[in-house]
């Protein structure tokens, strides 16, 4: 994909770009740890859980945003995020439950939620070329 049209590439980094100017690299680890999660893309869980540690992120919290809603080692602000992402990432035939909205709008300003809702629409992107293209490297290779 990246060799066929390099333009797609460029204007979804154009996206993480932009979300980096508004959101914390913290949050931003997490939205694209946890979305990559969901949709089962190996290759950005990796690469951002890697990314995540080298940016100074605690292992253990890591591995406990598969299970964020049980798990103790996340801000109110951080379960938001989490929340959002899940939410967004699994984008059902209701949207984003009002309630949700309303803690989101709680927890940011309107530049820091365009921001997320563009790291999550990205990291969405990637992963979803990156789990279609490595399906379709192992049909080819089959």
């Amino acid at each position: 994909m990246a060799d066929v049209a390099p333009e797609v590439y460029r204007l979804l980094i154009q996206l993480d770009g932009y979300a980096h100017k508004h959101i914390d690299p913290t949050l931003a680890h997490l939205i694209k740890l946890r979305a990559s999660m969901l949709n089962n893309c190996a290759f950005c869980v990796d690469l951002h859980s890697t990314d995540a540690i080298k940016a100074g992120e605690n292992a253990q919290r890591l591995f406990a945003v598969s299970v964020w809603r049980e798990s103790h080692f996340f801000t109110e602000t951080e379960r938001v995020v989490l929340a959002f992402t899940d939410a967004v990432t699994r984008l059902g035939e209701h949207g984003v439950p009002d309630e949700l909205w309303e803690e989101v709008r709680a927890a940011f300003d309107d530049q820091q939620i365009a921001g997320l809702l563009t790291q999550i629409i990205a990291i969405n992107a990637f992963n979803r070329i990156g789990v279609t293209m490595d399906s379709a490297t192992e049909a080819h290779l089959h």
